[in-house]
């Protein structure tokens, strides 16, 4: 008898555990490491970009040496954050992250806004492959952190809601940091790069 209870016992808390939420905030867990991965490789892409860029533009346009190193500047602040899996549970780590990535988003703007000047610059075959690039990684960008964004806001909801919240405190699993800028619209829009021949 004293068997069968214990058997009972061990079931009963296997079938409770089960239904407890741990799983499930596991697995959002892993959605959302997978997801900001994405969203460190799509900038990542677009930081490699940026030399090349800025050699281009630099062969015609020489005489805007601030602009070039505005882009450099923000590039290698990028590039001095430590971008890992544990960037999302930290807000104010992430919060100067975003600004950086903010950052280099204003300063390639002011660099084709530089290019816009320079008709032969427009022409040039390397330039507009490049800008081709540049266009489709800020859309990756985009989608990246939106895909980031939903696996987030379902992680956070699981969190707080009841009685998966219970589960969350019990092992220590807060809510996650979000994209959150002063003027999102302006930032989540790709840089204007349309060079139409004038």
């Amino acid at each position: 008898m004293k068997r069968f209870l214990a058997f009972a016992a061990a079931l009963l808390s296997l079938l409770a555990l089960g239904g407890c939420g741990y799983n499930t905030l596991q697995q959002q867990d892993e959605t959302i490491k997978a997801a900001w991965s994405e969203v460190l490789n799509q900038y990542q892409r677009r930081a490699d970009l940026v030399p090349n860029l800025v050699n281009t533009v630099k062969g015609f346009a020489q005489q805007e040496q601030k602009v070039f190193i505005d882009v450099a500047n923000a590039r290698a602040r990028v590039g001095a954050i430590q971008a890992t899996p544990e960037l999302v549970n930290d807000p104010q780590a992430f919060q100067k992250f975003t600004q950086a990535q903010g950052e280099l988003t204003g300063a390639l703007s002011r660099l084709m806004a530089v290019a816009e000047a320079y008709p032969q610059l427009k022409s040039d075959a390397n330039f507009r492959d490049l800008q081709a690039q540049l266009e489709g990684t800020e859309n990756r960008i985009a989608v990246a952190r939106q895909r980031y964004i939903r696996a987030v806001q379902e992680y956070n909801v699981t969190v707080r809601s009841f009685p998966t919240n219970l589960t969350a405190k019990m092992f220590g699993m807060k809510e996650k940091a979000q994209f959150t800028v002063e003027d999102e619209k302006a930032i989540s829009a790709p840089p204007k790069v349309d060079f139409g021949t004038k």
